[in-house]
């Protein structure tokens, strides 16, 4: 082989043939442009810029750092359903399941006078175990899965009412704040952090820190090349020897462990639960997913993306209030951030494809 098919620029030149494409450099802003949370980063420059001059309290410390909580609480739970969008699935039961595990913690540790850290473990054992059923009765059904966690999402809603109820007689769990462990847990899942004077949520470095493992998955494992693979054409990746069923329950896995931990900070940040929440928030954790850059279709997208646009979700939410306006538009602006989002999305998709 001549220097002159080994894609270097010397060879090049001195052969005249072109440079073998599989090893030639990228230019990096091509390798940017067909980023997946290219859409969602333009999008939160714009209206980072736009709620910072139309609302004056947008950027003191104490009002982002609001907003960054805001953006923690719903990022946490986007990073673990994009990963599963990612693998082509959908989980609709994310949402109660979040009260779920709180319930669980709050019921157990109060009715058996536990220390509250055993009712941590007991519903981390309760929640994973719905997770992995979710997973397994949609590979042993082959239903899709919005049938399948559309299903758990109303018997865990029911119970959280009917059981909750039953045993407190009240529609909420009973306070925990007086019980042992009670102070460390908080300080944990629901404690505040003093940064030049200005207190941060314990939650924003916890979203930092589950953006980045589930980003070193994705592009840095075996298990992120499966996650691709079977979200983008499952029967090709099983053909190739990867193990789809095992894939799909670990993400629906993935989703109960981020759904335990963000019940742990509800729970936590208030000392009781009210057994009615969560009903609809599994939708606002697609649209932090979608916005980001994850296909409906599957086999694309980024946890980075979902981060970003849950901190959208987080900036709309608290940017209305701050400018002073009705927040009855707050659907509105999701939606239209949602629309722009998706249309950027399919650009960047189909320049990618290309």
């Amino acid at each position: 082989m001549t220097k002159a098919t080994t894609g270097g620029p010397a060879g090049a030149a001195t052969g005249g043939a072109a440079a073998d494409e599989r090893v030639a450099r990228r230019d990096p802003l091509r390798r940017l442009l067909v980023r997946p949370e290219l859409g969602a980063l333009i999008g939160a420059v714009a209206l980072f810029a736009f709620f910072s001059v139309t609302a004056d309290a947008f950027l003191r410390a104490p009002s982002f750092s609001t907003v960054l909580y805001a953006s923690s609480t719903f990022g946490i739970m986007a990073v673990g359903v994009s990963l599963l969008m990612i693998g082509g699935e959908f989980d609709l039961s994310a949402g109660v399941m979040v009260t779920s595990s709180a319930l669980v913690t709050a019921l157990v540790s109060y009715q058996l006078t536990l220390n509250v850290w055993a009712g941590v473990a007991i519903s981390l054992a309760v929640t994973l175990a719905l997770g992995v059923l979710n997973g397994l009765l949609f590979v042993w059904t082959r239903l899709p899965s919005f049938i399948v966690t559309l299903a758990t999402f109303l018997m865990l809603a029911g119970a959280n009412l009917g059981v909750t109820k039953a045993v407190t007689g009240n529609v909420a769990s009973d306070s925990i704040r007086d019980m042992d462990g009670f102070a460390s847990a908080k300080d944990v899942f629901a404690s505040e952090v003093t940064i030049g004077g200005v207190a941060v949520n314990v939650t924003v470095f916890w979203w930092i820190g589950f953006t980045a493992v589930a980003t070193w998955i994705l592009l840095r494992t075996r298990a992120g090349n499966w996650i691709f693979a079977v979200g983008g054409n499952a029967p090709a990746a099983r053909a190739v020897g990867v193990p789809v069923a095992r894939t799909k329950v670990a993400l629906f896995a993935g989703v109960a462990f981020c759904a335990w931990f963000s019940g742990m900070h509800l729970l936590f940040a208030f000392a009781t639960v009210q057994s009615g929440e969560g009903v609809g928030n599994e939708f606002f954790y697609i649209i932090c997913a979608v916005i980001g850059g994850c296909l409906l279709t599957g086999g694309y997208g980024s946890a980075i993306g979902a981060a970003i646009g849950a901190f959208i979700f987080g900036m709309v939410n608290k940017g209305i209030v701050y400018a002073d306006w009705n927040p009855d538009w707050f659907r509105f602006f999701l939606g239209a951030a949602l629309l722009a989002a998706t249309v950027v999305n399919h650009l960047v998709r189909r320049r990618a494809e290309r």
